[in-house]
């Protein structure tokens, strides 16, 4: 229960815009002023909380106001995407210090190599000492096997079949690791970051190779019964859509992929016949080709990609309508070069069909985090796990 308070403080003190005292943290928390000054002497302590400056409110006396310390301690983050292996290292308010983006290089051990030598060099072009960084996250597609800490085998990825992803980094790298689904610990970074998604329902709509989504109520990230909750791509949206490697057509994976905005851009004379697109670094530079084509004014690629919305717009909508959401976030990797053509339509979509829109709307909105909220998501993955309250947490399960 004291571990458990002190997360509680800490979240406060972290999400107080322009700091917060003792006295406002015991009205906030429904702690004593006794219980919130030992809690907030052992944050001093450990480095993760300052005392600022004086504020004077009333004719009481002036109080100090307390601040999250960001340099207090830091989290490492990696997202293995098919096209690069993006690492992070975030200081104790999330925002990215050190940055690298590789290729992502062929085969499993290739790409743990290339993340403890990212690890290595951020933490010496940042001067942050490993003691202080609380562990590495890791962001990979699903499914993943939680008990053993492997990938089962992603999209994209060759060789990649029950990798023990979690060990070998851990071994690499000399931290902790913990390891998430890549649309999870984008949520993840969402909740820790922002206040929009704090309560109520919300959902993450994740747009890479895939699709994938993510639910979290009042804050809390729902994972399922194996904890890979989200996996919404064989959805059917549109039943005279593109045809989809599961027998169905116009599922919500296929209608939003990649592959088939390129071969349709390819079938209509957007990208010329014979546009690469048989490896993944390929076929993310022609979708980017799609993407420019369509904003420059060409009819026929804006066409392709507002087609594709439309039928994400449907999925989203029985989604949203399934768990009474208030909120849709979308983001990934492919959001960026998506977000113009996709929002209006989804929007639209939300404000026409939406069966509860009579009762509240729905926001939707893009990631503000960009194309790297996978990383960040990793690293979030670290800072949550160790410093956010969950009433779940005091619950002893048999």
């Amino acid at each position: 229960m004291g571990d458990f308070n002190q997360m509680v403080v800490l979240d406060q003190v972290r999400r107080a815009v322009g700091g917060s005292s003792r006295v406002e943290l015991a009205a906030a928390t429904g702690l004593s002023l006794q219980a919130i000054s030992n809690i907030v002497g052992r944050l001093i302590a450990l480095g993760l909380v300052v005392e600022g400056e004086r504020r004077a409110e009333g004719r009481g006396k002036p109080r100090t106001m307390l601040h999250l310390d960001p340099q207090g301690a830091y989290a490492l983050g990696v997202h293995i995407d098919p096209v690069v292996v993006t690492s992070v290292l975030v200081d104790l308010s999330g925002d990215a210090v050190e940055k690298t983006v590789v290729d992502t290089p062929t085969g499993p051990e290739a790409v743990v190599e290339a993340v403890a030598a990212a690890t290595r060099e951020m933490l010496q072009r940042a001067g942050v000492e490993r003691a202080k960084v609380l562990g590495l996250g890791v962001a990979a597609p699903g499914p993943v096997d939680f008990p053993s800490g492997s990938v089962v085998h992603p999209p994209l990825l060759t060789g990649w079949d029950r990798v023990p992803v979690r060990s070998m980094v851990a071994e690499a790298t000399g931290f902790d690791v913990v390891l998430e689904k890549d649309v999870s610990a984008a949520m993840v970074a969402e909740l820790w970051r922002g206040e929009r998604m704090l309560h109520g329902t919300s959902v993450f709509f994740y747009t890479g190779f895939g699709v994938a989504a993510a639910v979290a109520v009042d804050g809390e990230l729902v994972r399922g019964s194996s904890r890979n909750a989200g996996e919404i791509g064989h959805l059917v949206v549109d039943a005279d859509g593109p045809p989809c490697t599961c027998g169905s057509r116009g599922c919500i994976g296929v209608s939003a992929a990649a592959q088939t905005l390129v071969e349709e851009a390819v079938a209509r004379g957007v990208l010329a016949s014979g546009t690469p697109a048989a490896s993944p670094r390929e076929l993310d530079a022609a979708l980017t080709a799609v993407g420019e084509a369509a904003t420059a004014g060409d009819t026929a690629a804006a066409e392709i990609l507002t087609v594709s919305a439309r039928r994400v717009a449907r999925g989203i909508t029985t989604v949203v309508d399934l768990l009474d959401a208030r909120v849709v976030v979308f983001g990934g990797p492919a959001w960026s070069r998506l977000a113009p053509h996709y929002l209006p339509v989804v929007r639209a979509e939300l404000a026409a069909h939406a069966t509860l829109r009579e009762l509240h709307a729905v926001e939707v909105l893009g990631s503000s985090l960009g194309d790297h909220v996978g990383a960040l998501g990793a690293a979030s993955l670290v800072l949550d796990r160790l410093f956010t309250p969950r009433t779940s947490d005091l619950v002893v399960r048999q």
